[in-house]
């Protein structure tokens, strides 16, 4: 018999294996009715068996038994992709996802054989089954990978909008506790609470903007003409307080005009300085430099201390990447969001951003067109 006719034939017994196997998938089969462990099985049997009656070229079948069938523009969603999603909703992982298909390849092929000797198609037809069910996982893959990332990301933008609220709340009580000159010890609290706070915010601001990156959306800018020299001076001037122990100079060169987000490019600036203060010699001053050009304008921010290797900096502005250096025990942690937010700031502009580290010293220059290219 056919292994086609084989699977019309005799689709009950494979989905009451398929189902058994199913409720194994612990805890997302938990409490999943019959209808439900099945759920797009006969769909994906049907398109299996379909596709085993279609005539197909060897190298269609190369290509179908690496997950690289032709995609139809315009198409209904597959069984495997429905299926995939439908999955991912009920809490099964990647695993158990596919581990379905293995046990449906097992059960199919062996209930097949038990069934009856097989005749001289019986090879060919194990072959072009084997590639039907490598095609239906590459699907079900793609769909439950694309399914997890949407909610992964609608929930890290829910919760960054959600934590800026209680956050603005915990830093204005701070304030006001600052305000009331209750004494040193009051202070000296509020004056934590304010940095952690603020710190805190960054975070949250760099989740908010990482989010929106992976959503397509990227960085949003609000270009407008800026001195740069201005709002660098401000930012600086709020570093220094946040860290009175370390030095942080800065040295102006040229015209530093231009159409920018000023807010933005404090945002970077933040970020590099916080990360030169993280990683650098705690001794050593923070220098940051900022030279007009005639096309654009360059923010460097340079500190001391061991330098990048070249294989590190490669994957420094990569998002998720932390460095090794320990931070500040009493301070909130890194995402290792903050340089690739930098980058995506500085290409919301037109620019770039570089790292040059040698001889004790590391550098990051920010390259800002005067105005960005439409």
């Amino acid at each position: 018999m056919r292994l086609s006719d084989f699977i019309r034939n005799d689709i009950d017994a494979i989905l009451a294996e398929w189902e058994a196997f199913a409720a194994t998938l612990l805890p997302a089969a938990a409490g999943l009715n019959s209808l439900a462990l099945r759920d797009h099985a006969p769909h994906i049997l049907e398109a299996v068996a379909k596709d085993l009656d279609t005539p197909q070229t060897a190298l269609e079948q190369s290509e179908k038994s690496k997950g690289r069938a032709p995609v139809i523009e315009g198409a209904p969603e597959t069984a495997a992709q429905t299926h995939a999603v439908l999955r991912a909703r009920s809490g099964f992982d990647i695993n158990q996802l596919v581990a379905e298909y293995r046990a449906l390849r097992a059960s199919v092929l062996r209930l097949w054989i038990h069934a009856g000797p097989l005749d001289e198609s019986g090879m060919e037809d194990v072959i072009r089954f084997n590639e039907a069910i490598d095609q239906a996982i590459a699907e079900s893959v793609g769909h439950f990978h694309a399914q997890v990332e949407q909610a992964r990301n609608l929930l890290l933008g829910m919760l960054g909008h959600d934590m800026r609220s209680p956050l603005s709340t915990i830093v204005a009580t701070a304030s006001h506790l600052a305000a009331l000159n209750a004494g040193d010890a009051v202070s000296a609290a509020a004056a934590r609470l304010i940095r952690s706070g603020e710190s805190m915010r960054a975070l949250v601001d760099d989740l908010v903007d990482f989010n929106r990156t992976r959503l397509g959306l990227g960085i949003r800018i609000t270009p407008s003409d800026v001195d740069l020299a201005v709002p660098v001076a401000d930012e600086l001037e709020q570093l220094r307080g946040a860290h009175p122990h370390r030095e942080i100079r800065l040295a102006v060169q040229g015209d530093c005009r231009g159409q920018w987000d000023g807010s933005r490019l404090q945002q970077s600036l933040r970020n590099l300085v916080s990360n030169a203060i993280k990683y650098g010699a705690p001794g050593k001053p923070i220098q940051v430099t900022l030279v007009g050009e005639e096309a654009e304008v360059r923010v460097e921010v340079t500190n001391s201390g061991l330098p990048i290797d070249p294989a590190t900096s490669k994957e420094l502005f990569d998002p998720l990447r932390q460095g090794a250096a320990p931070g500040d025990p009493n301070e909130p942690g890194s995402l290792g969001l903050g340089l690739f937010i930098v980058r995506e700031i500085s290409r919301a502009h037109g620019g770039d951003v570089e790292v040059r580290s040698s001889d004790g010293e590391t550098t990051f220059c920010l390259h800002l067109p005067r105005h960005r290219s439409p």
